[in-house]
C-alpha cells in the first residue's frame, strides 16, 4: 500500500494531535520518569496479555497505518509507532529501554487525552476503583500513576481481559502495546466506527436509524469544482461523501458497497446472515451527482434529490445515496461476497426471479487491496475540510480526469490512487449495459 493510497484511511482528527503528551513524560535524556522503579529493570519474561482483540489489532494496525511493534517493543519503539498513528515525530524516539505495562499504560492515557479525567481521581477512588478491577502490584507505583492506571480501568482504555494478567513493571508485549494504540484511536474519533454487525438483532433497526438521519451530503466548495467537470464531460458522475463518517475498518478486510435503496441493504444483510456470513457494518452518507437531461422532463425535487439547471437547460441532480462499508472476520468471507451478490443481487435479464428487491444490473462495491476477479481502476478525489469528492474511472482515463480537475482548480490538490471494483461495474465503466 502506497504512501498516497493509505493517506485516504487516516482520520484527519488524528493528524492535528499534538505530540504534548511524550513532552511531558519524559526526561531530556529520553527516560520516563514516572515509572516507581527503573524502566531498564523491567521483567521481559512476563505472560502474554491476549485480550478478545489481540491479533485483531496487531493486524490493524499493520494493515491500516503500516506498523508493526516487535513482540517485546521498547519505550522507542511505543512512542514511534504513537507518533506516526498520530502524525507527529515525537522526541526520544530511540529511546531503547524496555516498555513497562504501567509506562505503555501512562503514555496511552495522555495520549487519549484523558490525563485530566486522571486527576480527578482522590486516592480512594483509584485504589477502590483498581480493587474492584483486580489490578494488583500498584504498591511501588507514585499517585499520580495509580490515578492513570485507575481511569484506564474504569474508560476501558485497558482492555477488561487484560487486566487480570497487568504487571506493571513487566515488559508490555505487543498485543497491549496494540491495544492501547487502538483505544488511543477510538478516543480521537478514529477507531473502527460502525452501527453495528450483519447478525445483530437490532441492525435492522439501526440501519434505519441511520439512513432516517442522514441528509444530502452537499460541500459547494467542492461541488463548483465537479460540476464544472461534469459540463465538461470529464466524467459522466461523481459522489461528495463526509469522512467524519468513514468506518476505519481493516482495509484487507473490508468492502465498501454503493446503493440508493435502503430496503436492498436491508435484504443484502438478511442474505449474508442467511449465508453465515458475519461482517460489521457502517452506513456512510453518500450524495450521487449526475447530469439530469432535459428531454426526461422536468426534474421533481424532494429532501433527498436537488436539481440545478445549467447553461444548456440540462440540469445537474444531486440525489441521496449512501455507501454500506463492511469488515468481514475473515478474508475467506470477503472472498465470498463477490460470488453471493452475482447469485441474488445482480441483475441479467429484466423479469429475473430469485434476487434481493432493487438489485442493479452493474451493482457496485470495491476493495482497497487487490481482490481475484476484480477489476482495477483509479479514483480521482478533492478534500475540502472533512468532505470529499471523488470520481471513479478507467486507468487509461484517470490522467485526462487529474489534468482537468487541475486546471478547473490549479489550487486544488487531485489526489488519485487504485483499487479495485467487481466486474459488472468495471464493465459499466466500459459502456457495457450488463
Amino acid at each position: 500500500m502506497s504512501a498516497l493510497f493509505k493517506s485516504h484511511t487516516v482520520s484527519r482528527k488524528v493528524l492535528t494531535i499534538s505530540t504534548a503528551f511524550v513532552i511531558s513524560t519524559l526526561a531530556a535524556t529520553g527516560t520516563p520518569t514516572f515509572a516507581a522503579a527503573p524502566v531498564a529493570e523491567a521483567v521481559v519474561t512476563a505472560p502474554s496479555l491476549s485480550s478478545s482483540k489481540a491479533n485483531s489489532n496487531i493486524s490493524y494496525l499493520q494493515n491500516r497505518f503500516e506498523v508493526t511493534l516487535p513482540a517485546a517493543p521498547t519505550v522507542g519503539d511505543y512512542i514511534t509507532v504513537m507518533g506516526k498513528l498520530l502524525g507527529q515525530t515525537p522526541p526520544f524516539a530511540k529511546d531503547a529501554a524496555p516498555l513497562t505495562q504501567v509506562n505503555a499504560v501512562s503514555l496511552a492515557v495522555k495520549a487519549a487525552e484523558l490525563k485530566e479525567l486522571a486527576d480527578t481521581y482522590t486516592p480512594e477512588k483509584a485504589a477502590s476503583s483498581l480493587d474492584q478491577a483486580g489490578v494488583s502490584g500498584i504498591e511501588k507505583l507514585s499517585p499520580e500513576i495509580i490515578q492513570e492506571l485507575a481511569a484506564a480501568v474504569d474508560t476501558g482504555l485497558l482492555p477488561a481481559d487484560a487486566v487480570g494478567s497487568f504487571r506493571p513493571d513487566s515488559q508490555a508485549d505487543n498485543v497491549l502495546a496494540a491495544d492501547l494504540l487502538a483505544g488511543v484511536l477510538s478516543f480521537h474519533g478514529s477507531y473502527k466506527s460502525y452501527i453495528g454487525s450483519v447478525l445483530d438483532n437490532d441492525i435492522f433497526a439501526k440501519l434505519n436509524d441511520a439512513y432516517d438521519t442522514q441528509e444530502l451530503v452537499m460541500a459547494p466548495e467542492l461541488q463548483k469544482i465537479f460540476d464544472e467537470g461534469l459540463k465538461q464531460g470529464l466524467f459522466t458522475g461523481y459522489n461528495i461523501k463526509d469522512q467524519r463518517y468513514d468506518a476505519h475498518f481493516d482495509p484487507t478486510l473490508s468492502l465498501t458497497y454503493g446503493h440508493s435503496d435502503l430496503k436492498h441493504s436491508i435484504q443484502l444483510i438478511g442474505l449474508l446472515r442467511s449465508e453465515g456470513i458475519q461482517a460489521k457494518v457502517q452506513l456512510e452518507p453518500k450524495t450521487s451527482a449526475f447530469v439530469y437531461l432535459q428531454e426526461w422532463g422536468t426534474p421533481t425535487e424532494s429532501d433527498d434529490y436537488k436539481v440545478v439547471q445549467i447553461e444548456n437547460g440540462n440540469y445537474i441532480a444531486y440525489a441521496k445515496e449512501y455507501d454500506l462499508a463492511l469488515e468481514f472476520e475473515s478474508a475467506a468471507d470477503k472472498e465470498q461476497f463477490d460470488g453471493v451478490v452475482n447469485r441474488y443481487a445482480k441483475k441479467d435479464s429484466e423479469d429475473e426471479a430469485g434476487l434481493i428487491t432493487a438489485s442493479w444490473w452493474q451493482p457496485l462495491y470495491y476493495s482497497l487491496p487487490s481482490m481475484n476477479n476484480y477489476m482495477k481502476i483509479s479514483n480521482n478525489r478533492i478534500d475540502a475540510g472533512s468532505y470529499y469528492a471523488q470520481s471513479f474511472s478507467l486507468k487509461e482515463d484517470t490522467e485526462t480526469i487529474a489534468e482537468g480537475l487541475n486546471k478547473i482548480a490549479p489550487e486544488a490538490e487531485v489526489q488519485t490512487y487504485d483499487f479495485w471494483v467487481d466486474a459488472p461495474f468495471y464493465r459499466y465503466l466500459n459502456g457495457e449495459s450488463s
